[in-house]
């Protein structure tokens, strides 16, 4: 198992959420999280253990971006007019191996930063190697000729595990899609709950 994949499940057992909702996940044959101590009986959290709960919850399901990475983007939704809770999902959406991975392009949002970094993803004819790289509306984001036959790429467009989201436009016969708007909450496709709200809170405090 690679240390990727390790960290993957680890994050779900932590969470003790299937938080991609994959049918592989550790938390679908056992709920309780990872480690010798994982079976004792769970605390109630306090309200900064809740609140840091999300975040982290919320972190992970982004490939377990740092915690440099995630707040420079919350420090972003908070510049920016309107709910910071709504900026983030919407900033976090952008991101092109977000993309990449709503798409359908690859299975998981892991494979996705890798697939971008090796060069495989196009945006508006060009290639861009940045999983971090911030897409606009009516961008159009092509895996590369070369690439098209990839055995991730077949499998993950083939699958019918993930269901695709009204603000991409994709085309699965050419292997491309089109961001035609930012999210909010509601139009983003979670297997699991996710709180930007105590996000928010968490950061405010801390």
């Amino acid at each position: 198992m690679t240390k990727r994949t390790a960290a993957k499940y680890k994050i779900d057992r932590r969470m003790g959420e299937n938080i991609w909702g994959r049918p592989k996940s550790p938390v679908n044959r056992r709920e309780y999280g990872p480690g010798q101590h994982g079976q004792r009986r769970k605390q109630k959290l306090s309200d900064f253990g809740i609140q840091l709960r999300a975040k982290q919850k919320l972190k992970g399901y982004y490939g377990d971006l740092t915690e440099k990475q995630f707040r420079r983007i919350y420090a972003e939704a908070v510049r920016v007019n309107g709910d910071t809770g709504e900026n983030l999902i919407g900033l976090l959406e952008r991101r092109l191996d977000a993309v990449v991975y709503r798409s359908k392009f690859v299975p998981t949002v892991f494979a996705a930063r890798q697939f971008v970094n090796h060069g495989h993803v196009t945006v508006n004819g060009q290639k861009v190697n940045i999983p971090s790289y911030r897409v606009k509306e009516g961008d159009v984001i092509e895996v590369r000729d070369k690439s098209k036959q990839m055995a991730l790429v077949l499998e993950a467009t083939q699958s019918a595990e993930r269901d695709l989201p009204e603000y991409l436009n994709v085309d699965h016969g050419k292997l491309t899609s089109t961001f035609v708007r930012t999210p909010g909450l509601s139009d983003v496709p979670y297997p699991v709950m996710m709180e930007p709200n105590l996000v928010v809170e968490y950061y405010a405090k801390n």
